[in-house]
């Protein structure tokens, strides 16, 4: 039987650590069919909403795809290069090490995608500001909206390593995002994460690689900040 599994900040994050244990205890090879949200919702005993944020989440590392009004399926494990372990039990220690490597990794991709963005792009993290600005409620929809926001400025360098190694990364940054959701007023966290997200998205369509810098590194102190850290750069 599946484990129940009881409400925290940081269910979604554990609800798919279960359903990739599940994928690779029973095996399941490209192209499987995963149960319904409704029939994993039972399973699990929790919410639509968490499930469809755990599949958010399993689709950004590259475990599964999404096909519009047919469902979730296992994906080419040839799309996720990189495998790292689950992120459930992170502490602040482990944040200050992603934040480590966020830092270079995605100051730089802020950069080149404003150099090197097109049409496309630019309206992909367009449309991942908008379901940011603009949530239906305060659920973990938002990080879905979120981690789209930074694989799609990765995307738009136009070098897929970035977007691999985003990837590889992303259940860790959305349980940042949660931890912080669980220490600071919602309106105050949606405002500012708002601020900053917008100041990205601006620079980079201005084609402003400096000022996608500068608006990167202030957004990643303001979640490092979040969760109780202090960055070091060495410029």
């Amino acid at each position: 039987m599946t484990p129940q599994v009881a409400r925290n900040p940081q269910l979604s994050t554990r609800i798919a650590t279960l359903l990739r244990n599940r994928i690779e205890a029973e095996g399941l090879q490209q192209g499987a069919r995963l149960p319904t949200e409704a029939r994993m919702a039972e399973d699990f005993g929790v919410s639509r909403a968490v499930i469809r944020e755990a599949i958010a989440q399993l689709r950004n590392e590259g475990l599964i795809e999404t096909r519009q009004g047919a469902g979730a399926f296992v994906a080419d494990a040839s799309g996720r290069p990189i495998r790292l372990d689950a992120a459930q039990d992170m502490d602040g220690r482990a944040f200050r090490h992603l934040f480590q490597l966020r830092i270079p990794l995605e100051i730089e991709a802020a950069a080149l995608a404003a150099r090197h963005h097109g049409t496309a792009d630019l309206e992909q993290i367009r449309q991942a500001l908008v379901r940011l600005e603009h949530p239906q409620s305060c659920t973990d929809d938002t990080v879905t909206a979120d981690l789209d926001f930074h694989r799609a400025i990765a995307t738009a360098t136009g070098n897929p390593f970035f977007t691999q190694f985003l990837t590889a990364i992303s259940d860790r940054i959305a349980h940042v995002i949660l931890t912080a959701r669980a220490g600071i007023a919602l309106d105050t966290l949606h405002d500012q994460t708002i601020s900053e997200h917008s100041a990205i998205y601006a620079a980079i369509a201005a084609r402003d690689s400096r000022g996608a810098r500068a608006a990167m590194r202030a957004h990643l102190e303001g979640g490092a900040r979040r969760v109780g850290l202090r960055l070091d750069f060495f410029d």
